[in-house]
């Protein structure tokens, strides 16, 4: 992914233009982000998103010609070079469009309802690493997630150390690693070393990954 010092550099993907200009003014306005492009669809996004390379991109679900779902499941997970971050933002909160943005990838989901701050947040968390997803979807989601982590160990608890246990179980509240760290009263750096220790030793692809192990194993509460 792009190693730039400077500001975050964003593609806004929606097939409408007011949506789009909605976007981009609150973007903009923002001290560490930049607006470089827009596309009406999922094909120009595409595109546009592999000529420039920008850090993240934001894209609705319902695009003519490539749907949301698809652009995140090309961009995000490419079969060759560095994927890019990609936000699903849309006005339809289905869990079958959450569940395949984040399976496809994507590193955050958010209802347009969800308003500016949220918006701008979820810039961010995903340039930290983070995936946020709208509260009104997060519990309701982690909990139906059907799809398990690869090869999840059965002594997998076992293996996590008690640090590990608790960054684990409010992960699977949907916590982002700031958060965290304000809770356990410890650095995002440290949260974000556990969070990659947990990967690892769970197996699980991302931060969502580990939330669906702990939700199917009975380990998200105390």
């Amino acid at each position: 992914m792009s190693g730039s010092t400077g500001p975050t550099r964003l593609l806004i993907a929606d097939d409408q233009e007011n949506i789009r200009g909605a976007f981009r003014i609150i973007l903009d306005a923002q001290p560490d982000m930049t607006v470089i492009a827009e596309a009406g669809d999922g094909v120009s996004a595409v595109e546009q998103a592999r000529v420039l390379r920008p850090d993240v991109v934001l894209a609705d679900i319902r695009m003519p010609r490539l749907d949301g779902l698809e652009v995140t499941r090309i961009l995000a997970a490419p079969q060759e070079g560095e994927p890019i971050r990609v936000i699903v933002v849309t006005t339809f909160d289905l869990d079958e469009y959450v569940h395949t943005a984040l399976r496809n990838g994507a590193c955050g989901f958010l209802l347009k309802r969800s308003g500016p701050a949220l918006l701008t947040e979820a810039v961010r968390a995903a340039m930290a690493g983070d995936t946020l997803i709208s509260p009104q979807l997060t519990v309701r989601l982690l909990r139906d997630l059907a799809t398990p982590p690869p090869s999840p160990h059965r002594d997998a608890l076992d293996r996590l150390t008690h640090r590990e246990q608790e960054i684990t179980r409010l992960v699977a509240q949907g916590r982002t690693n700031a958060e965290i760290a304000s809770e356990l009263f410890i650095a995002p750096g440290t949260v974000k070393n556990h969070v990659a220790a947990v990967q690892r030793k769970l197996g699980a692809r991302n931060r969502v990954g580990i939330a669906a192990w702990a939700w199917e194993t009975g380990h998200a509460v105390p």
